[in-house]
């Protein structure tokens, strides 16, 4: 029997939280679903621990370290549902879970509905306080920042389903034939906001995302720091930008995105300042990189169906800086900058007509 999803984990040097993730999710009374590991080419034994403990799961051993994205494409190679299910290794699932995230985006079937959902995310809950939200799908800020939406709201909070900017790679569902017309993941993001820039891409081809709070699944999640991160995180929001939007409305964001340079290169002088050479790493990225971005853009265009303000809309202008940094001088910071970025969202939206 076909399954009714395909749930995809990708693992890297993950094997206790990968042991962990599957036990739960083998251990759920849900409909039909097949399972598959993506091994990231680890070297302490994650894929000999999943062949052993769960001779049920499709392992899938690749030689190189493809990244979060290309390990997702790898999975959804292999996969034979028509609902793909996005898992990290380092979250564990509740009982029904699975249900409610794969009818959510099964019920509509055209983009050309205004309601096609093509997209759904968990509402997620912090592992180490289940009382309290990670993420219930993620916001997008008019810069292109990616915020996790209701992060430490208590877990009543965020009930309804209701439709967000981006889902959560944490925790996702999204329909195949929606996957494969995305050309999946971009496999040259490597790193972080692969999740936003799917989600992106699928709202420019019509497509919506959605929260569903009846799917509830824990992640052990901790803001963490390492030498690429800035890196890979500015990086990957100007090549989402580049692709995804008009050149007009790049210009018409122009005062935004330099005043969100301005914000980074505080937050790495403050935060990051061993590792300041990768925000200008970032830049030196695109330009060598130009034409490969010029070609992603082109793909990414084709798929339009809706107009760029209809991008801009789900975008907001509350910039949680507590999200990235701690401290007084965060809490200042967005005092300021937050009436400034709702002027200029105003006034974008108002320029904006196409």
């Amino acid at each position: 029997m076909q399954p009714l999803a395909s749930i995809i984990i990708v693992s890297y040097n993950k094997r206790d939280d990968i042991v962990r993730c599957l036990r739960s999710v083998f251990e759920t009374s849900e409909p039909a679903f097949e399972v598959i590991v993506v091994d990231n080419a680890s070297t302490d034994g994650s894929a000999d621990a999943v062949v052993r403990g769960f001779p049920n799961a499709i392992t899938i051993r690749s030689e190189t370290n493809l990244g979060f994205g290309g390990g997702c494409n790898l999975g959804a190679g292999r996969a034979s549902a028509g609902c793909l299910v996005f898992l990290n290794p380092d979250t564990l699932v509740d009982d029904g879970w699975l249900g409610p995230l794969v009818s959510s985006i099964t019920a509509i079937s055209t983009p050309d509905s205004p309601q096609a959902v093509g997209l759904a995310t968990s509402k997620i809950l912090m592992l180490g306080d289940p009382g309290r939200i990670n993420a219930c799908g993620n916001t997008i800020h008019i810069t292109g920042l990616t915020l996790c939406r209701g992060l430490g709201a208590p877990d009543r909070s965020f009930a309804d389903e209701e439709e967000v900017d981006a889902v959560s790679g944490a925790a996702f569902a999204i329909r195949r034939d929606v996957f494969e017309a995305l050309c999946g993941f971009d496999e040259s993001m490597f790193l972080y906001m692969e999740d936003t820039d799917l989600s992106l891409r699928a709202r420019l081809a019509g497509w919506q995302s959605v929260c569903v709070p009846r799917s509830r699944v824990f992640h052990d999640y901790s803001l963490k720091m390492f030498p690429l991160k800035v890196f890979y995180q500015e990086r990957n929001r100007y090549l989402m930008l580049l692709k995804g939007f008009r050149w007009a409305t790049l210009l018409a964001l122009f005062p935004v995105l330099l005043i969100a340079e301005v914000i980074t290169w505080g937050f790495v002088l403050l935060s990051d300042r061993a590792n300041i050479a990768n925000k200008a790493r970032a830049y030196a990225w695109v330009v060598n990189n130009w034409s490969a971005i010029v070609q992603a853009r082109r793909a990414t265009q084709s798929l339009r169906k809706v107009k760029d303000i209809e991008l801009l809309r789900h975008t907001c202008f509350r910039l949680d800086l507590g999200q990235a940094r701690e401290g007084g001088i965060a809490r200042l910071a967005q005092r300021l900058l937050d009436p400034l970025f709702w002027v200029l969202r105003r006034l974008t939206l108002a320029l904006v007509r196409w």
